[in-house]
């Protein structure tokens, strides 16, 4: 009993942890919790207090190695808004971190750029402004790195600019150019988040537009002083450099100034800003750098952050769960004990059951500090293992050095030994000279890297031994703690032999404890072997390095020998360089004075030569004036025949303009040639000469034979042919004029006269007989007799509907009635308005005939204009064609038969069709017309009314199909999935089937567009005769059921009765 109660003060009363450690536990998780509630997935802006934590955390550790051990592992490519947040954060620690956080930034510039590539490849909205973030940050990484006098929060006085900048103005041009580059990251930034925003102010109290809108703030604060620098560096390189070499400066100032003046106003109009920060306001205009003393009135902007209220804390949790031992499990053990045999001595516990319970407490307390121990001696091995490996790097690097130093040194023998054997050669000597001095000095710099390094790696040594003393004190702790388990574990083996002579039941329950706890403190000692044999291991490396120091320095001794040794023979060589520099200026002097002489020979020949170079280009200039004279008044002759009287009798035939034309194109590629040959070389102009001689002759038979050409071709083609060839005369004339002025000469283009030469070319082409004629005298009768069908078809199609309307009453009720009833009502709306303008389509005709025939007669008129009888028989028997097949598609919906899609369809080619009757019946009518203003009415009355019948059709299909729920509560994850699966796969077939019909559908309209030129061809007029013969076979119409297509017209003219342009009557 004795024993039990003499237990040593050191078990009863354990001490507490390592407050070290502890420390940077708690601060670890002070960190890793605030970087999750500032970072999230939450569309919301980071708070202050957390982004606050993680800044002070970096300035408690020095560096952000925390702040980027959690931020690799965020599932960053799997939320936009998680990398918006990132960027935002990793913004703010850049602004207001540690200095040494760009160092570490500067390790994981891969990750950033990673992440933006990816977002930058997504079609997401948070998606793209991460992608310009990312380039922001990289570049202000960049930027800091290459110029450390300027910190992360761009905060220097003027003093540190002006060192910065230097006296250098080539340094001083570069960091103008980098902080422009800056600017333009910040301003693209503020600009694509404005752009995603709506301009209500109301967005700023959103909590999706405050997510986009909150690190704009860091942005502002870096464009107030990246402007003042800008200003500063501007005006100092207009003290240095003239105002022209600055333009491109000054331009690309004056739009960042407006972008950036802009961004300000448009951020200090929204309330979320007003309370955050305090917005300086610009001047109205930029400064004027083109004066110096403009300088002193520019004021320095200045950003205020407003002093906030502390944000609540969020309580967080003082007590670790799971640290200490389970305080009510003997408890509950003792409780149960008493249960099932009652009390040992009475209903009191004995002194013995009260220390034994304390002593399994101890037991408990040892067994979680033996745990804390070995995580601690492994984090320490782990620690020594990668300063172990970091050291071989920098001994390997060292060694490479090494072996660069004694490569350079070699070099350098090379480069004396050159010295030595070029004395003849005063200026080589001189160069190498410089050469070796500059290399003597790296060598220099290189020895004094390596002395550094050394002296590095010897406290780096130190500390690493002072470290593996450390740990071999904490093992000494932990093998007495190990004694005193030994010994507590020797007591309650004792105090288990005398509870067992008391009870056999509560013998057997501790000897299975204490077998348990032996178990378990022989494999916490093997454990604790195992690491003092690491930290044996871990003892031999340091020796090893200590050793590959010594080697080190030995190396060091024998390089700084070398080194001694190579200055002295650059000595030697100095001094002998110097001799050969003397001898070698006295022949530079003599060389000089021949060399004055020769040139002024060589002055005076050039000065003949070029007298006589000038000659020959004045001559060759003249004889392309005079030949360009010659050529105007050819071409001015061709031009005054096409108003000549005289000339009205000359005719000629479109085969020989079409071979005059292309003679004429072909002279013009050869005139292009000559002209590039002449500019290429001024000295021979014939090759011009000949090709402007032959170019002036076939450019006015053209013009001549043109107007000839139009004397016996139709109105319209003969217009447009005179017109093409004043076109042509005018172009040839203002080649000419070019040619004959010799600054005018390298601007001409002769290629701009084979624009009207092809016109002509294509007029002549058209002007062809055909090889197939129409007998135009029956156009007259086959417009009133497609007037006549339309509208009798039109009639029939009322009919028909009124019928269906009759039997669908009959036949169905409820709902379908409904819906059959509102679809027939609604199409026969659509025909009634379609009588109505077929008839004002036929009055406005009839005006037309009656106003623009004249003395000829009705057949004359509509032979006369063939093309425009044409477009009215197509559209006419387009309106009848659309209008039957409205019906069909009717009668087949009705009767359950048809799809409402070709209701739709039949819907919009009805209305399409009417439109082209509008268009064939305008061209020719009196703007000012009431039949024209009747016909309008009525085309717009048709459109609402097909508008009203796609409309029905559509409501009417939702009323009638059925929509499932989409029930899906009854399925199992895997059913689900599997679903889901199947649909994808149908999604896809059903797009692909989508692409493939919709590709069917433009190579239909393409063949029909085809067909619909072949069927026009037999229509077309010969221009050489007004009326042609009738054929054999003359083409008959096609039925009312098939759509009619006619060929396009091929002039495009603006007609000069009504100002329009004539449609092309052909259905798409």
């Amino acid at each position: 009993m004795n024993s039990i109660k003499n237990v040593p003060a050191r078990v009863l009363s354990r001490r507490p942890g390592h407050s070290l450690e502890a420390e940077r536990e708690q601060f670890d998780k002070t960190q890793a919790i605030s970087i999750s509630k500032a970072i999230n997935t939450q569309e919301a802006p980071v708070k202050e207090k957390h982004a606050r934590r993680i800044i002070l955390g970096t300035h408690h550790e020095k560096g952000a190695f925390t702040f980027w051990s959690y931020a690799i592992g965020l599932p960053l490519p799997s939320s936009s808004i998680l990398s918006w947040k990132f960027c935002h954060v990793l913004h703010k620690v850049l602004r207001d971190g540690h200095p040494n956080v760009l160092h570490d930034c500067q390790r994981y510039r891969s990750n950033i750029r990673e992440i933006g590539d990816l977002w930058g490849h997504l079609h997401d909205r948070y998606g793209q402004l991460v992608n310009i973030y990312t380039k922001l940050l990289l570049t202000k990484i960049s930027f800091h790195l290459k110029h450390p006098e300027f910190p992360a929060g761009l905060e220097v006085t003027d003093e540190v600019l002006e060192k910065a900048a230097g006296t250098d103005v080539n340094n001083i041009f570069q960091l103008t150019v980098e902080m422009f580059d800056y600017m333009d990251g910040e301003l693209k930034l503020s600009e694509s988040v404005f752009r995603q925003l709506n301009t209500a102010i109301a967005v700023s109290q959103m909590s999706s537009g405050q997510c986009r809108l909150a690190p704009l703030i860091q942005v502002i604060q870096d464009c107030s002083h990246l402007y003042h620098y800008t200003v500063k560096l501007m005006f100092k390189l207009h003290s240095c450099l003239p105002a022209d070499t600055l333009q491109g400066h000054r331009d690309r100032f004056h739009e960042q100034f407006h972008s950036l003046r802009n961004f300000f106003r448009r951020a200090s109009d929204m309330l979320y800003f007003k309370r955050l920060i305090q917005i300086p306001r610009l001047p109205e205009g930029p400064p004027n750098f083109l004066r110096a003393s403009a300088l002193a009135e520019h004021i320095k902007p200045v950003v205020v952050i407003p002093e906030e209220a502390p944000e609540d804390e969020e309580p967080e949790s003082l007590i670790e769960i799971g640290t200490g031992p389970p305080a009510a499990e003997p408890a509950v053990v003792a409780d149960l004990f008493e249960q099932t045999f009652g009390p040992p001595n009475g209903s009191m516990k004995d002194d013995r059951d009260l220390q034994m319970e304390t002593l399994k407490r101890e037991v408990e307390t040892l067994r979680t500090e033996l745990d804390k121990i070995q995580l601690e001696a492994q984090r320490y091995m782990a620690q020594l293992k990668g300063q172990v490996n970091a050291l071989e790097a920098e001994l390997e690097e060292q060694r490479k050095q090494k072996q660069k130093a004694l490569v350079d040194n070699e070099q350098l023998r090379h480069e004396v030994a050159r010295l030595r054997a070029a004395q003849l050669e005063g200026e080589r000597d001189r160069g190498l000279r410089e050469e070796a001095e500059k290399k003597a000095s790296a060598t220099e710099a290189r020895y004094n890297k390596l002395k550094e390094k050394h002296s590095e790696l010897i406290n780096t040594h130190a500390e690493l031994l002072r470290k593996n003393a450390d740990t071999a004190k904490q093992l000494t702790v932990t093998q007495q703690s190990q004694e005193e388990v030994a010994r507590v574990k020797e007591q309650l083996a004792f105090q288990v032999e005398q509870v067992k002579r008391e009870s056999e039941m509560k013998l057997e329950e501790q000897s299975d404890q204490l077998e348990k706890l032996k178990r378990e403190l022989e494999a916490k000692a093997g454990e604790l072997v195992r690491a003092q044999e690491a930290l044996s291991r871990a003892e031999q490396s340091g020796l090893e390095l200590s050793s590959r120091l010594d080697a080190l320095s030995a190396e060091k001794d024998t390089l700084s020998s070398v080194v001694r040794q190579r200055q002295a023979e650059l000595v030697a060589a100095q001094s002998l360089a110097r001799e050969k520099e003397a001898a070698l200026s006295w022949e530079q002097q003599r060389s000089s004075r021949e060399r004055d002489e020769l040139q002024g020979r060589l002055a005076d020949k050039e000065s003949q030569e070029e007298g006589l170079q000038h000659r020959l280009l004045d001559e060759q200039f003249a004889m392309l004036r005079g030949t360009a004279a010659e050529a105007e008044r050819i071409l001015q002759d061709a031009v005054g025949k096409l108003d000549d009287p005289l000339h009205l009798r000359c005719t000629s035939s479109p085969d020989y303009l079409v071979s005059r034309a292309q003679a004429a194109l072909d002279a013009v590629s050869a005139l292009e040639e000559g002209h590039a040959r002449y500019l290429a070389s001024a000295a021979d102009a014939s090759a011009l000469v000949a090709a402007l001689t032959r170019f002036s002759h076939l450019a006015a038979d053209t013009i001549v034979h043109g107007s000839a050409t139009s004397h016996l071709a139709p109105t319209d083609p003969a217009d447009r042919l005179m017109d093409t060839c004043r076109e042509c005369g005018a172009r040839a004339l203002e080649l000419v004029g070019q040619l004959q002025d010799q600054r005018a000469l390298p601007q001409a283009q002769p290629g701009l006269v084979r624009i009207p030469l092809q016109g002509i070319l294509q007029l002549g082409q058209e002007l062809k007989p055909k090889s197939l004629d129409v007998r135009q005298e029956e156009l007259g009768a086959m417009v009133d007799k497609e007037m006549v069908a339309t509208s009798a078809a039109i009639e029939d199609a009322v009919r028909r509907i009124e019928d269906m309307m009759n039997q669908a009453r009959h036949a169905s009720s409820g709902v379908k009635l409904e819906v059959n009833e509102r679809i027939l009502n609604s199409c026969t709306d659509l025909m009634k308005a379609i009588r109505l303008l077929v008839t004002a389509s036929t009055s406005l005709q009839k005006e037309i005939v009656e106003s623009g025939r004249g003395a000829a007669t009705q057949q004359e008129f509509y032979a006369k204009n063939s093309r425009w009888t044409e477009g009215l028989i197509s559209a006419s028997k387009a309106v009848g064609w659309g209008a039957t097949q409205l019906v069909e598609s009717a009668d087949k919906v009705v009767l359950h038969t048809g799809k409402y899609e070709e209701l739709i369809v039949c819907s919009h080619e009805i209305a399409a069709s009417t439109a082209q009757l509008v268009a064939a019946s305008k061209v020719k009518a009196d703007k000012h017309s009431p039949h024209l203003s009747r016909l309008q009415e009525c085309s717009r009355a048709v459109n609402e009314m097909a508008a009203s019948v796609v409309a029905s059709t559509r409501s009417g299909q939702e009323q009638i199909e059925d929509r499932d729920t989409m029930d899906f509560s009854g399925l199992s994850l895997i059913k689900l999935k599997k679903q889901e699966m199947e649909t994808q796969v149908r999604v896809l077939e059903l797009e692909k089937t989508l692409e493939v019909e919709r590709v069917r559908l433009g190579e239909l309209r393409k063949q029909h567009y085809m067909l619909a030129g072949a069927v026009g061809t037999p229509g077309e007029e010969e221009p050489g005769r007004p009326s042609a013969a009738p054929r054999g076979g003359t083409s008959k119409k096609p039925p009312l059921a098939q759509k009619p297509s006619v060929a396009p017209r091929q002039d495009h003219q603006l007609d000069k009765k009504d100002g329009s342009y004539a449609a092309q009557l052909v259905n798409y």
